[in-house]
């Protein structure tokens, strides 16, 4: 099983973050975090390793209601929220690469119902998403 759901997309990486938040607001989602791995990298590793890896950003995307319940069904569920929302370009890329978490990786964690809900729920969010980033969306 893929535990991730990718999008390729002719955008700068500045254009494709906003385009992803963008989307995933339009989803219900709102960000509760965001690291720049590209930073991190410069600050503890030096700026050839941050400038091998490109540009790079996790968000940490979540919708409340969505997490509510999760978090009610499993109050150990909040070990694997927020989603994680990757945007990335290599250095020498064309195009952004956009990853997005597969809720259903909870579910392989949980035999609760509620978390399989919540997860169907979350995926075909995250899915609509993406889709919406596409070329001719």
């Amino acid at each position: 099983m893929s535990y991730t759901y990718t999008a390729v997309l002719p955008l700068s990486w500045a254009d494709a973050v906003e385009k992803t938040r963008a989307a995933l607001a339009g989803q219900g989602f709102g960000i509760l975090s965001e690291i720049n791995v590209r930073a991190t990298f410069a600050a503890k590793l030096g700026e050839d390793a941050a400038q091998a890896l490109g540009d790079y950003v996790i968000l940490g995307a979540c919708n409340p209601q969505l997490a509510s319940r999760a978090l009610a069904a499993e109050p150990e569920m909040g070990a694997l929220l927020p989603c994680n929302v990757v945007v990335r370009r290599g250095p020498a890329a064309a195009d952004t690469t956009v990853d997005v978490i597969d809720p259903q990786t909870m579910v392989q964690l949980s035999d609760s119902p509620a978390v399989r809900e919540v997860a169907d729920d979350a995926g075909t969010r995250l899915r609509a998403a993406l889709a919406q980033l596409s070329p001719g969306a």
